[in-house]
């Protein structure tokens, strides 16, 4: 193998050394933050984006937006103004997004909720009212009055689960458009005022001009970092709050769901109607109390099938409202190898078993202030005809230290009860972890984990760790990550991404941005990915090396890749990946990947990837097309295509085709009154699958759903049909 890393330190030579002889443009958070100052209302507003009330004209300007994309620094194409008021009950912000083209600049894909960065034009806010540095929650829109909310911990971490209640109206004109929000108080979380003292919030800015990739901010914030760094935030004076009081925010539902399944020559039907919801309790600006009952998710986004054909446990996002909220508290922050609390493990009937269970309740407790933050989560889970009732609690608690600093524990418990019909016996699952954040610098990043699980059943102690270095700044990237999973860590609340590896995974890459009028950005570099046995280190299992020479973003942000990776396998288990069995061998094979995708932000959009090369022993060829025809953002149109052509591959020297295709679609009278659907089909198992949702939210954050699931899989022998029906109302007050 000592030819894997003499590749790997020449490649990281070649990323390093142009970086080396450049200066680094970063600069640090200023001494005396710029001050934003809101006036309080003298009359009343009404919230249509228009921002024609004689408030808003007397209004104190922001406009002294610093550049981030596409080059840090000069003048700003796309100027934005920017005024705050308020009044007993909201925070009000107004932003004037100018464009000299007006109507025809605008660049919006679709008009639903949480949109995602990159592919529309943007403005938002990110409040800091406990000015814990190291916290923000933010608030933003698009030109047709989306909206997107998230919290953001330590400039990185993102809790795109949080949904809080809040209102924009856009409009859109010859000069740009205007952005109207309201901000009710009792949705932020700050601290009392204090008498005699001014309130200080801690606020950033940003605006996304889609065209052009202009990225600009209020205050200036590096290139290298995300407008949540809040280090740098500026100070929002003149505020008037009120006290924080009683703040109780109530969502019952209800529902009806129609079940209809066929299995070989078996049917069987079955309706059920539910109620149950949600209770969120702010006892305090620090403390959050979030009740649980009767949980149901029938409108959760369903998961997309995958054909796995690699080694490695496939991780599946959390899609669940309750449990995405606050989730990037929790241990092990969101990176994807080694979670000791993964919260899709609650709702599942076992293990190895996807099919849901009921949740009878829940409770979540959060408390954060400037030096600490302390969670717990309890859930009652539910038996089922082949799963025993589940009990899970969660205990974390994170304290923090120096400007950017962390250091906590956490410690989970799950506890299956004894099911003697199903010959289940009881268990008790219990792990403990420490973990932490170490910033020395604005642009290194320290990041480590330490684990152990305890499982009753088995008797086992299990360990893991992980530990992160990375320094990221204007001109380079460069990271270490070595991780270390035993054959016995078990955590039954968590994920693994595989057991018995230790896993090391450094490099880095250049970033360089060239005077031209057609490349942006230009990022080459090169990844080592090394894998070998936790129970003995001499032990191979898998080594790569992703080199991308060619790796590009141009004017328009459409993009570029070419890349190879090399691949040394030790195949010494019972491996099929697609049901091809690989023979117990040593391989070395390399892959080649060339990917194209046109700007994302037009009416219509291209994502081309060929992979092929080398498989084991025979070979692979795997296309993957993406396409979206947006005409309008109320009317989006998608197809994604995955196709795996496999030749002489395990012992049979075996041939196999699979065809994935998904055909999305979304349609929107507005951003509250929304159809969407798809329809997935994969060879491998012929198993086709529907999924059609209806919503309209009839008041903030209160809706009505309509659900329509439809699972077939075209066997022969055993035919499989499953239909599902929910209609759904939900309800929020906030008291």
């Amino acid at each position: 193998m000592a030819n894997i890393f003499r590749i790997s330190i020449i490649g990281l030579i070649v990323v390093v050394q142009p970086v080396l002889a450049q200066e680094d443009a970063n600069f640090p958070p200023p001494e005396d933050p710029p001050i934003i100052r809101a006036l309080k209302l003298n009359g009343s507003l009404n919230v249509d984006g228009r921002l024609d009330e004689d408030d808003w004209a007397r209004g104190e300007d922001v406009t002294d937006f610093f550049r981030q994309e596409p080059r840090q620094g000069g003048s700003i194409r796309y100027q934005t103004q920017v005024k705050f008021l308020f009044d007993d009950k909201f925070l009000y912000i107004g932003a004037w997004c100018k464009d000299s083209v007006g109507l025809k600049g605008i660049r919006v894909q679709d008009l639903r909720r949480d949109f995602s960065w990159g592919e529309n034009d943007i403005f938002g806010v990110a409040l800091d009212p406990q000015n814990l540095k190291q916290y923000a929650q933010a608030f933003q829109t698009t030109p047709y009055g989306n909206q997107r909310d998230f919290q953001n911990f330590n400039g990185n971490n993102f809790d795109n689960g949080w949904n809080t209640l809040w209102r924009v109206r856009t409009q859109r004109n010859e000069d740009g458009y205007t952005a109207e929000f309201a901000i009710p108080f009792k949705t932020l979380r700050y601290d009392p005022p204090e008498d005699g003292k001014p309130i200080e919030w801690g606020v950033t800015l940003v605006r996304y001009a889609r065209r052009d990739i202009e990225v600009s901010t209020f205050p200036a914030i590096p290139q290298s970092f995300t407008p949540y760094r809040m280090t740098y935030a500026a100070k929002l004076t003149g505020i008037e709050a009120p006290p924080p009081s009683a703040n109780v925010r109530i969502e019952p539902y209800t529902l009806f769901q129609y079940d209809d399944k066929k299995e070989g020559s078996t049917t069987s039907s079955d309706g059920d109607f539910k109620i149950g919801g949600d209770v969120k309790w702010a006892i305090n600006p620090k403390t959050v109390l979030d009740l649980t009952f009767n949980t149901d998710f029938a409108q959760a986004e369903v998961d997309r099938a995958v054909n796995n054909l690699e080694r490695f446990n496939i991780f599946f996002p959390e899609r669940r409202q309750f449990f995405l909220e606050n989730s990037g508290i929790w241990s092990g922050g969101l990176q994807q190898s080694i979670r000791p609390f993964f919260s899709r493990r609650v709702g599942l009937q076992g293990s190895f078993n996807a099919a849901p269970a009921p949740i009878d309740a829940g409770a979540r407790f959060t408390q954060r202030t400037e030096k600490h933050a302390i969670a717990g989560l309890l859930v009652r889970q539910g038996s089922t005809a082949s799963s025993q009732a589940s009990n899970f609690g969660v205990a974390r608690y994170l304290r923090n230290y120096g400007r950017e600093n962390n250091i906590g524990v956490m410690v989970t418990h799950r506890y299956d009860e004894e099911m003697n019909e199903a010959g289940l016996a009881s268990n008790n699952n219990t792990t403990v972890s420490l973990d932490g954040q170490i910033r020395p610098t604005s642009e290194l990043d320290i990041q480590y984990l330490m684990t152990t699980s305890v499982d009753e059943l088995t008797g086992e102690n299990g360990y893991a760790g992980r530990i992160f270095v990375g320094n990221s700044t204007n001109k380079h990237y460069l990271g270490w990550v070595t991780e270390y999973t035993d054959e016995n860590y078990n955590p039954g609340m968590g994920f693994v991404r595989q057991s018995n590896v230790i896993r090391h995974n450094p490099g880095g890459y250049y970033i360089w941005r060239p005077k031209t009028s057609l490349i942006r950005r230009w990022d080459p570099g090169v990844f080592v990915n090394y894998n070998h046995d936790a129970t003995d280190p001499s032990s191979f299992q898998q080594a790569s090396l992703y080199i991308f020479p060619v790796y590009m973003w141009f004017k328009d942000d459409s993009f570029f890749e070419l890349s190879f990776t090399p691949t040394w396998q030790n195949i010494n288990f019972a491996f099929a990946p697609l049901g091809l069995l690989i023979q117990e061998d040593d391989y070395f094979y390399t892959r080649y990947t060339v990917r194209y995708n046109t700007d994302q932000s037009k009416k219509w959009s291209l994502d081309a990837r060929y992979n092929f090369g080398e498989f084991y022993n025979g070979k692979r060829n795997t296309v993957n097309l993406s396409g979206r025809l947006a005409p309008i953002p109320h009317t989006v149109v998608t197809v994604d295509y995955e196709h795996n052509n496999i030749r002489e591959v395990g012992f049979e020297n075996s041939d196999i085709t699979t065809d994935l295709v998904t055909f999305g679609s979304r349609f929107a009278l507005n951003p509250r009154v929304q159809l969407s659907a798809f329809y997935q089909y994969n060879t491998f198992d012929d198993q086709g699958r529907w999924n059609v949702r209806a919503s309209w939210e009839y008041q903030p954050l209160s809706f009505v759903y309509l659900v329509f699931n439809d699972t077939r899989i075209d066997d022969f022998e055993n035919p499989f049909e499953e239909q599902q029906f929910v209609g759904k109302v939900t309800f929020l007050r906030q008291f």
